[in-house]
């Protein structure tokens, strides 16, 4: 999967295409927030990924999650919109709150997902990605003032 991820980044770089993409703050008033390690880049990231063809951001969300996390999102509300040319892209992408409802219990995609825990809002991981860093607290504070990812 690394390798894949090396060679679809070169592809960017040359391309520069313009892309959709998906992130989900998925919360748990009890545990706080979920975050996975991908099994092909180092840190820890929001669940999401791309929108494909046909789709809409929102039903793309929602198969991001069942596909990385085995949630199925009851409740999805916009947050915000990004914009990001990091790796390449002119990436496009729709932040999501979905607040973890009923006794779901996630379960990681072990192909994509390295490892998913819940942490707790005042104890997020030392590599957690500073882009993802940054949404978290614009989440908590519900001011979200960048458009850049």
């Amino acid at each position: 999967m690394r390798w894949f991820h090396s060679l679809t980044r070169w592809y960017w770089k040359i391309r520069r295409p313009l892309t959709l993409g998906t992130r989900v703050i998925v919360t748990d008033e009890q545990k706080g927030v979920l975050l996975i390690r991908h099994t092909y880049t180092v840190g820890w990231y929001l669940p999401g990924g791309g929108v494909e063809k046909g789709e809409t951001f929102f039903e793309a969300a929602r198969r991001e999650l069942r596909e990385e996390c085995g949630i199925t999102a009851q409740v999805l509300s916009l947050c915000h919109l990004f914009y990001s040319e990091r790796e390449g892209k002119r990436d496009h992408i729709a932040l999501f709150h979905a607040p973890l409802t009923g006794a779901q219990e996630p379960k990681r995609d072990p192909v994509e997902v390295a490892e998913m825990r819940f942490f707790p809002w005042d104890k997020l991981p030392g590599d957690l990605s500073p882009a993802t860093r940054r949404r978290l607290h614009e989440f908590r504070e519900q001011v979200f003032q960048e458009e850049r990812w």
